[in-house]
């Protein structure tokens, strides 16, 4: 029988100081597993530094390491996009998704290859802790919480891009057409027989973080507003629960009138707070239809989510 076929898509964005030890542990995990047959997707998410370069350097020793060269930076879950769809064209049977920072540990990618092998077809790798400090720390919690509370699918919690896909899942996800994609709720989404294996989330291996602030705000969002209509029930009830108390206040006033208790005109105090509490309540509605038409814009221009970069010939 030919052996299975295993890949590890790995998006990478400036991270130079990280990939020697990236290399060599994925060294290690291949040769602790030789039955497989074994290869590395790695993407350049169009990295200034020379991480192209040491990638490159690395197939040129190791075929099992393939590069990807995206044209520009497109993004975290546009890599992964990339990298499963080489993984797939090169025929494999499962394929790794993990980030490239070695917080998630590649000596697990052995536990998670052999519960695939036990007949899970998605292999959830699962935080038992993380390392992660201060806002960092808070906003991640923060929003884990918020996605689980929100979503209109159940995920599972504490899971990031880590994980393992058998290639029916693999192609599944690869045939969703959104643009902006949040994977682990893709993930979740295309379903199959799921097993999770728990690790504890190491430090950065070297460097520092690669996703800002702004980044992983923006992930937050798509996360929400792809998985969730909870903020348009929001407003609509919100404007159902001022329409009402708006009635209520005209009626009472209007009593107060008929019976002679109130003849004074209405106070400007509370005019003013009526019109900025209405005014506010309207601009955060016509900001959460904003970004719903904004992600509805993207789909419809139907660019592709990443170009791939082909080297020169000769």
């Amino acid at each position: 029988m030919t052996p299975a076929a295993v890949s590890i898509v790995i998006p990478v964005f400036n991270e130079e100081a990280v990939l020697p030890e990236l290399f060599a542990r994925l060294g290690a995990c291949f040769a602790a597993q030789p039955a497989l047959r074994w290869s590395a997707v790695l993407v350049n998410d169009g990295s200034r530094d020379r991480s192209a370069e040491l990638i490159r350097r690395q197939a040129a020793t190791d075929p099992r390491f393939v590069l990807v060269e995206l044209s520009r930076n497109f993004g975290f879950q546009a890599a992964i996009s990339a990298g499963l769809a080489e993984a797939l064209a090169r025929g494999s049977d499962a394929a790794v998704t993990m980030d490239a920072d070695l917080q998630d540990p590649p000596e697990l990618i052995g536990e998670m290859v052999t519960r695939w092998q036990q007949g899970a077809e998605v292999v959830l790798a699962v935080r038992r802790s993380r390392q992660e400090t201060g806002l960092r720390r808070l906003g991640m919690d923060l929003f884990h919480r918020t996605f689980g509370a929100v979503a209109d699918l159940r995920m599972d919690a504490n899971t990031g891009t880590f994980s393992l896909l058998d290639r029916a899942a693999a192609e599944a996800l690869c045939r969703l057409p959104e643009r902006n994609r949040f994977f682990p709720g893709l993930r979740s989404w295309v379903g199959f027989p799921t097993a999770e294996v728990l690790y504890d989330r190491q430090e950065r291996a070297a460097g520092q973080p690669q996703q800002t602030f702004g980044r992983l705000l923006r992930y937050a969002l798509d996360g929400v507003f792809s998985f969730s209509y909870l903020p348009l029930r929001l407003l609509t009830y919100a404007g159902c629960f001022i329409a009402v108390m708006g009635f209520a206040a005209a009626i009472f006033y209007a009593v107060r009138r008929i019976l002679g208790i109130e003849t004074a005109p209405t106070g400007y105090t509370t005019l003013v707070t009526l019109v900025l509490f209405l005014g506010g309540v309207q601009l955060i509605g016509i900001g959460v239809l904003g970004e719903y038409l904004a992600r509805v814009y993207d789909e419809v221009k139907q660019r592709p989510p990443y170009i791939v970069r082909r080297p020169r010939r000769e």
